[in-house]
């Protein structure tokens, strides 16, 4: 741990802090800057009160939610707090026409009401420590880019190994600074987690994805679970005999609500950014990537909403994987008009050619740097030629149509019909698969899923040329005229994989899947797919090593630039304050938003935009209790300057004491650019106001037993 500390303190300490609100910094490595500029914008707290390995803190309220979320404890007895879209998926699980817990909500008035999610979990970090040295043994400057990922690969697993022994612990080894750093995170993991609240749809998904990513924004984005443990308070699975945990750490809620100025610290797990690639991959973005992915989930969701707006419980089947889609679907979109409209591209061109003429200014430099972007220029001309159908082939493709993913499970039980396994050892397998057949065909609509799939393999024939296409899609799509409608009703007709009964039917007698229509299209498209990926293996080996070493180059040549490490879903510290931005010309925006914007936007029916009556009828008399704000209007959303990304959504938004004063859930259009480039001016966070979040939970839910349990200042 001293070790870790000294390598980042010593990396960190030799640059200047540039702004407060750019920076994903490590919670456990702040340095003397980091908190001296904290503390100047209003944090009263100290580097161990944040984040202690060796006593509790605020660090062990803090969870990895799910499998890309971050949820943060709020009592003393276990109370998770996190974003609705994060717990939207296991809310839908449990809901059904009976019980549509996703349009009317869910409101556990006692323990014993709390619902089990069998597949979710959570994630506490319970250690850190810099293996750098251990897992490049062996890694020299001659040696290949494929031998050096072997390697690497290699030394990680027997480290993963020696430190995890037999201990019930999740050990994750994660590189930095593009590979120049590699740490060690330990997680203990909690596997019953319960749902307590979910606020009804008009409230919890309010906006939907009109509103999506964009501020002024008017959301209840939350859900309360509750962490679980054996009577020992170790992690179990579920168990009737299971007890509320104990809390290590939990964050009082302070009432006391927002102005300019005040300052905001943001705890969590942000997923990815590249701030540090070259102006070629920002190019790949715009040009290709981005173009891709928008045109395959507008087709998917436009073929979603049909089925979706006709029937209740369609609805509800997909209300969580239609949620998926169309958030990156509209991030895409975003990302690439803000690229643009930023100059992203055109700053990274000038960064390119100043580290070139610094590079060149110095002999020992030129020798290091010099040639760096030949290696670059030859990755990026391959993934130029590639990118789209590679796009293409995971979102249109083998991640496209459901039956079709589906058929991919049963790859491993072809093998071994392949292979002459004995019928008994297939028998088996085969059986393991039941509860995955079962959670399938729970949440899926052949018919839904027969239009997306023709859709999607029609744009795929349409927009891919014939060397970069999979050989049975140009098959059939030259067959019939590029109209795939025909061949997929009939395909769906046949296959176990869209049907349940079929599918136990042969569950019984299994036999080889070669012959099943949907499993051998899945199979054209993977394998069509692995030709396409080592191409991409190729480009990487050609440009990983450069842009390795050009983000080592930028490092000294940028000795006063805040070189905070890119996300990468472990916990990272962000710190601002509470303030309005100008979007555009004539443009400016307040900091924060009321019910009465809610009103405003109403529309009885919209699924976007209708209000339960209860809601309207408690906002009719005004009645926000001791969470109306000085003029009587109940805050529902604010704004700071904080930096955030995806993985981040439910991560608490904490005032300088200590205590929850709002919940992130999103960030602002006109900072789409964001996870590649920071945009000082205009980059925003979207959090819900924590008077807001007690009002649903007192008013709306009734559940004075929540309100109890928490500490409320």
């Amino acid at each position: 741990m001293k070790k870790l500390f000294s390598l980042l303190a010593a990396l960190m300490l030799t640059m200047t802090v540039a702004r407060a609100d750019e920076g994903m910094w490590l919670p456990y490595a702040l340095n003397g800057q980091n908190l001296a500029e904290m503390q100047a914008m209003g944090c009263k707290l100290t580097a161990e009160q944040i984040c202690s390995f060796n006593q509790p803190s605020i660090k062990d309220a803090i969870v990895q939610f799910g499998g890309g979320c971050t949820g943060e404890i709020i009592s003393p007895e276990g109370l998770l707090l996190t974003n609705h879209h994060c717990g939207l998926s296991y809310v839908q699980k449990l809901s059904s026409i009976e019980h549509d817990y996703l349009t009317d909500g869910f409101w556990a008035k006692s323990k014993g009401e709390e619902l089990p999610n069998p597949d979710l979990t959570v994630s506490f970090l319970k250690k850190v420590e810099d293996v750098t040295v251990a897992v490049l043994q062996g890694v020299t400057a001659e040696t290949s880019e494929a031998d050096r990922e072997e390697l690497i690969g290699k030394n990680s697993r027997q480290l993963e190994k020696d430190r995890k022994g037999d201990r019930k612990v999740r050990i994750e080894i994660v590189p930095f600074y593009s590979g120049n750093q590699f740490i060690l995170f330990e997680y203990e993991v909690y596997r019953d987690v319960r749902l307590v609240c979910c606020p009804p749809w008009g409230i919890g998904k309010y906006g939907a994805d009109t509103d999506n990513w964009t501020w002024p924004r008017h959301k209840g984005d939350f859900n309360i679970f509750r962490v679980y443990t054996a009577p020992d308070g170790s992690p179990a699975e579920y168990s009737a005999d299971n007890v509320p945990m104990k809390s290590k750490w939990f964050l009082p809620i302070n009432l006391g609500g927002v102005k300019p100025g005040d300052y905001a610290m943001i705890l969590g797990f942000p997923g990815s950014t590249d701030r540090y690639s070259t102006s070629y991959t920002v190019k790949n973005v715009i040009e290709k990537e981005g173009p891709a992915i928008i045109d395959c989930r507008t087709t998917k969701l436009e073929n979603y909403r049909k089925h979706m707006d006709a029937d209740q419980e369609v609805f509800i089947k997909y209300a969580s994987k239609q949620a998926s889609v169309s958030n990156y679907w509209k991030y895409y979109i975003g990302q690439v008009k803000q690229l643009k409209r930023n100059h992203v591209y055109e700053r990274r061109q000038a960064q390119e050619e100043d580290f070139m003429n610094w590079a060149n200014a110095a002999p020992k430099r030129k020798a290091e740097y010099g040639d760096i972007f030949k290696g670059i220029k030859q990755k990026w001309s391959i993934m130029d030629e590639i990118q789209k159908s590679f796009v293409y082939h995971r979102e249109a493709g083998w991640n496209g149509g459901e039956a079709i993913s589906f058929g991919r499970r049963f790859m491993r039980i072809n093998k071994m019909f392949e292979d002459k396994a004995d019928k008994a050892d297939i028998k088996a397998a085969v059986e393991k698969m039941q509860p995955g057949v079962d959670a399938f065909f729970k949440d899926y609509s052949m018919p839904l899923d027969q239009d997306v799939t023709a859709a999607l393999l029609g744009l795929f024939y349409k927009n891919i040329p014939t060397d970069l296409r999979p050989s049975e899609i140009t098959r059939i799509g030259d067959a019939n005229n590029g109209d795939f409608s025909a061949y997929i009703a009939k395909a769906f007709e046949k296959s176990i994989f869209t049907d349940k009964a079929r599918l136990e039917k042969w569950m019984q007698k299994p036999k080889a899947l070669d012959k099943d229509p949907i499993y051998a299209l899945a199979m054209n498209i993977i394998d069509s797919y692995q030709e396409l990926y080592a191409r991409y293996e190729e480009a990487q080996n050609l440009g990983n090593q450069s842009e390795r070493l050009y983000m080592k180059g930028l490092m000294k040549m940028q000795i006063n630039r805040n070189f905070y490490p890119d996300a990468n879903f472990t916990m990272r510290l962000t710190y601002g304050t509470v303030e309005p931005y100008k979007a555009a010309d004539a443009v400016n925006y307040n900091y924060y938003t009321t019910m009465d914007g809610v009103m405003a936007k109403y529309v009885p029916g919209n699924w976007e935009f209708d209000i339960p009556q209860d809601v309207r009828d408690l906002v009719a008399k005004k009645d926000y209790g001791r969470y109306a704000d000085e003029n009587g209007d109940l805050v529902v959303n604010f704004i700071t300057t904080n930096d955030i990304t995806g993985g981040n959504s439910g991560s608490p938004v904490i005032d300088g004491e200590g205590n929850l004063i709002g919940l992130a859930f999103d960030g602002n259009w006109e900072a789409m650019s964001g996870d590649l480039s920071f945009e000082q001016k205009v980059q925003r966070t979207i959090c819900m106001d924590a008077r807001y979040l007690l009002w649903c939970i007192e008013k709306v839910g009734k559940c004075d037993n929540i309100i109890k349990e928490l500490v409320i200042k």
